[in-house]
């Protein structure tokens, strides 16, 4: 079986390039580079079964081959990127996902869009389960990303309909765990990086707004089993322990044992989300998946691949 997948040098499409190699998989990993990193796919290169294409998706996709699955996983992803690339970010959103769906119609390929929690926007009901329709402001500052990925979303299940392309849409929660940028602008790298490197927590608003973080390990076992069931609907896939931003930077300073204040800024937008916090009911009854690992562990092996990316002087690392 051979499997594209776009944005594969990225932080969760290299774990994802990694779960496919080692069940032999042949992979296609495709990635212009503008967020993802070669660092995170050196040590796949030297596998027969996969191989790096340095391509802009948003441009035609020329594969003289066959090829059975289509990951669509190209895009900027955290807030510090898509407000850098607004542009970019809508356009991979919506010309990338047309050209990665005309691929896999050409191809006869089963498609996987990766989309994301932001479709909800600032939520008006918590937890938010798949049959919520959202609160997206669709000219803030954080409509780059939420419009591109509805429009991803919007456009795959038209593919679906009026091609009888066979797709899935997963719908991805905070994420976390190695390959993370020191600089993405997520809540836990900056927590960590901050702590490790003894400046102070920096927590926007008044820390009370709420967020879930699944394990990067838990997603892409997810992932795959979505893959391979039958189900063509978005599927959340995250983890439901949900927790205050303020009470997570308690516990990173905690678990680095850093003696660095928290300190509170204003919010950078007005569109940031209340609360966010998957219901995986569906998850559990589709695909027969929840997370397993626990945000302590999490977070133990999280910090320990930060200490050695700032120990070796790379903040740029992804």
């Amino acid at each position: 079986m051979k499997i594209l997948v776009t944005g594969g040098a990225g932080f969760i499409g290299s774990h994802l390039c990694d779960l496919l190699v080692d069940k032999d998989y042949e992979v296609i990993c495709m990635d212009n580079l503008i967020t993802g990193r070669m660092a995170n796919i050196t040590h796949l290169m030297d596998k027969s079964n996969f191989r790096f294409i340095n391509h802009d998706v948003t441009k035609y996709i020329d594969i003289n081959e066959h090829i059975d699955y289509v990951f669509h996983f190209a895009s900027p992803a955290s807030p510090v990127d898509y407000l850098n690339y607004p542009i970019q970010t809508l356009k991979v959103g919506s010309l990338g996902t047309h050209k990665t769906l005309g691929l896999a119609k050409e191809k006869g390929a089963r498609f996987l869009l990766a989309s994301t929690s932001e479709v909800y926007g600032d939520p008006q009901i918590n937890p938010q389960s798949e049959d919520y329709w959202g609160n997206v402001n669709s000219t803030g500052q954080r409509s780059c990303y939420d419009e591109a990925k509805r429009f991803a979303e919007a456009i795959t299940v038209a593919y679906h309909r009026m091609h009888k392309l066979d797709t899935r849409i997963v719908r991805i929660f905070n994420t976390y765990g190695p390959r993370m940028r020191p600089q993405d602008g997520r809540v836990v790298s900056n927590f960590i990086v901050q702590a490790l490197s003894g400046q102070p927590l920096t927590v926007y608003g008044d820390g009370k707004q709420t967020r879930s973080f699944c394990y990067v390990s838990d997603l892409i076992e997810g992932i795959h089993r979505l893959l391979n069931s039958e189900e063509t609907e978005p599927v959340n896939i995250g983890n439901p322990d949900e927790m205050s931003v303020g009470q997570l930077a308690v516990l990173v300073k905690e678990m680095v044992g850093s003696s660095s204040p928290i300190e509170h800024r204003p919010l950078p937008t007005d569109d940031d989300p209340k609360v966010r916090c998957p219901d995986i009911s569906k998850a559990k009854r589709v695909l027969q998946w929840e997370p397993k690992v626990v945000l302590r562990e999490g977070l133990a092996a999280t910090i320990e691949y930060f200490r050695k990316v700032l120990d070796a002087g790379d903040t740029t690392r992804s």
